[in-house]
């Protein structure tokens, strides 16, 4: 018998013993880039201004996540896109900084399509003991909001009213209408807070304290401009944009 002959047993029994039985159906792999991304959630030393101010005493000494993963074709121009939380017993504060060129954000009305504006996302499942119910709150670099509870993925989902989205806190340093498109480089920043009393009213949250973990991605967007492009924080492994994966969502462990 060949060496060859000989060998293949013992290939297959390796990758028994590191992959399991041959011919048994298995999750895939994985892309390689693919690890649920971690950020730390540190109480606030100070009361956050929303004044969408990175310079805000309340964050200088907080690190941002990065915004950087695209989602399908890669745009020609990457923006550079930040994002920083915070919490305290009423409230947690997210604060994203954006430098980007092609900007443009027309939408002005609650709730509407703001993702096809230069837009900042965070999606967020405040009950890991329910992974499909998660909150997705979308600003235009205008300053226009978009909240939802979404309680199954594309199927199911709690608008909330206009109203109740603009008791939410919220500064942007951008015009509230951006157009035409300002093709040069621009430096925008969006920051608000969340009251947890607010959240309570559509669905159970564990609220933020030491050793608490919610489920979390950022986002950042636009499809209606000269570059569209559609980024995350934590990776998702899939082959055309959609952010409504909570499987992919990254976790907040707040601190």
């Amino acid at each position: 018998m060949s060496f060859t002959k000989l060998l293949i047993p013992v290939i297959l029994i390796v990758r028994c013993l590191l992959t399991g039985p041959v011919g048994i159906s298995q999750t895939p792999p994985l892309t390689p880039v693919f690890t649920k991304a971690v950020y730390p959630v540190y109480p606030a030393s100070q009361t956050p201004q929303i004044r969408a101010d990175w310079n805000d005493p309340a964050w200088l000494h907080i690190a941002p996540l990065v915004i950087s993963f695209p989602m399908g074709q890669e745009p020609p121009f990457v923006p550079h896109a930040l994002a920083r939380v915070l919490y305290d017993s009423m409230n947690i504060y997210v604060q994203f900084q954006v430098e980007e060129r092609y900007v443009r954000s027309v939408v002005q009305q609650v709730n509407g399509p703001v993702s096809g504006d230069a837009c900042v996302e965070f999606f967020f499942c405040p009950d890991t003991s329910k992974p499909d119910t998660y909150f997705n709150m979308e600003v235009n670099a205008g300053g226009t909001p978009l909240l939802f509870c979404v309680t199954y993925p594309w199927k199911s989902k709690i608008e909330l009213d206009s109203s109740v989205i603009r008791t939410i806190p919220l500064a942007h340093t951008m015009p509230a209408v951006v157009e035409p498109e300002i093709a040069d480089p621009v430096t925008w920043n969006i920051e608000y807070s969340i009251p947890f009393a607010l959240l309570e009213k559509y669905t159970s949250i564990v609220r933020p304290a030491p050793g608490v973990v919610w489920n979390a991605n950022f986002y950042k967007t636009a499809n209606k401009n000269s570059n569209p492009h559609y980024l995350t924080w934590s990776y998702v492994d899939f082959p055309r944009p959609n952010f409504h994966l909570p499987y992919y969502f990254g976790r907040l462990e707040f601190k």
